[in-house]
């Protein structure tokens, strides 16, 4: 291979896709050399995002279903929530794949290749290589087959090692299971989805039920837990299975497709970049801590690089303001529930109950004003959030 690029997409997930197609929908990167590799080629509906906005980005066309209504359940508070003027959205995985490889496919620039990437390769090795480029060398890949590809930058959504098991630190998972059911005759209300429902059983910790529904006969119920470790495959069936039963209940269905996935949430600082090595998804830290919400957050930071780089900016973008005062509120979180100070379920109630819906996922995404954030934080226990604050605003000072 040892080929020149200007930019090699290692990584072809939500992040490195979501860069791709925003390069691809710009003529300024036209006349770009750009390799994307991935070991799979994406031909599988493996996931499925979810997420809210206001108006409509570059991946409206493939918008599987809409909610502008949202139920909300436990045994502390239960409500529908009225989200504007925010839209509840749904993108199924072999959509968003096949709509970014649709448009690429005629794109001359724009290099596929299926591969494994072994590592990103270190400042002397490029250097090695600078001498015999035509291209500006200052970053590159290393395949599995021993084969490398060099470029101006690399962004890299992989996870090459395990997240660092540090102590001052604290790592959640949000791991999940869903099936996407069709029922024999109508259930299903399409203009309203299940947020959260926190009705079942907290025994393992934050736990609670999605429930999505695209059609009067089809929905995606999904299973999903806030812990510290995963659980036995039978216990996230068995649950889903309870739930149908018990609280929609529902007797006749099949299922149509089954996901799972775990997501990291934690308070480990993630690299944005290194050199010219640009982190991007979970890799890059975009990953709320405190939610497990990465779409929004990806589609933020790939438009800021395409920005940087039209505008020939440096890609060594530092968190915001808002981006580190979100990063302290979900350390926060995170800090009551490792310690076990008050169960999630509780504080998920005590939120949605004391403020409008629109707010908290303002607050969610990083977007609020400080007088809305004290107004959230005043809805949970100040004897047990303010001294979980003051702690992590002392570890982040140290960081």
């Amino acid at each position: 291979m040892n080929k020149d690029y200007d930019y090699i997409v290692a990584g072809a997930g939500c992040a490195g896709m979501s860069l791709l197609m925003r390069m691809a929908s710009d003529s300024y990167f036209s006349s770009k050399k750009i390799l994307v590799v991935d070991a799979d080629d994406k031909s599988l509906n493996d996931r499925t995002w979810c997420f809210w906005e206001k108006e409509s980005d570059i991946f409206e066309p493939i918008v599987h279903h809409v909610w502008e209504e949202l139920d909300f359940f436990s045994t502390h508070f239960s409500t529908v929530l009225d989200i504007a003027p925010y839209q509840y959205k749904m993108i199924r995985g072999i959509d968003f794949y096949a709509y970014v490889k649709n448009t690429i496919a005629s794109m001359p620039n724009i290099e596929w290749r299926k591969a494994s990437v072994k590592r990103l390769l270190g400042a002397t090795e490029l250097l090695a290589t600078q001498t015999t480029s035509t291209h500006q060398i200052t970053a590159g890949i290393e395949l599995n087959d021993g084969t490398t590809a060099f470029a101006s930058y690399v962004f890299s959504s992989i996870l090459f090692d395990p997240i660092p098991a540090t102590s001052n630190d604290y790592h959640f998972l949000q791991h999940f299971t869903g099936w996407e059911i069709e029922t024999s005759s109508p259930v299903f209300n399409p203009g309203r989805a299940v947020f959260m429902d926190f009705r079942v059983s907290q025994e393992h910790g934050t736990t609670f039920m999605y429930v999505l529904p695209t059609s009067a006969t089809t929905a995606l119920v999904e299973y999903t837990l806030f812990t510290e470790s995963l659980l036995p495959d039978e216990v996230y069936e068995n649950a889903i299975r309870d739930y149908i039963k018990s609280e929609l209940k529902i007797q006749n269905y099949s299922i149509m497709h089954r996901e799972k996935g775990v997501i990291p949430m934690t308070t480990f600082s993630f690299p944005r970049y290194q050199g010219n090595h640009i982190y991007i998804g979970i890799a890059g830290g975009e990953a709320k801590a405190s939610s497990g919400y990465a779409f929004k957050s990806i589609q933020k930071r790939t438009a800021a690089i395409v920005n940087a780089l039209k505008q020939g900016k440096s890609l060594e973008i530092n968190k915001t303001f808002s981006e580190k005062k979100g990063q302290l509120y979900d350390a926060v979180l995170l800090h009551v529930l490792h310690y076990q100070k008050m169960p999630g379920d509780e504080i998920f109630a005590a939120i949605f109950k004391g403020n409008k819906a629109s707010s908290v996922l303002s607050f969610l995404d990083n977007e609020s004003s400080l007088f809305t954030d004290l107004k959230i934080m005043s809805s949970v226990p100040t004897g047990i959030f303010l001294p979980a604050a003051l702690q992590e605003m002392v570890k982040q000072a140290k960081r």
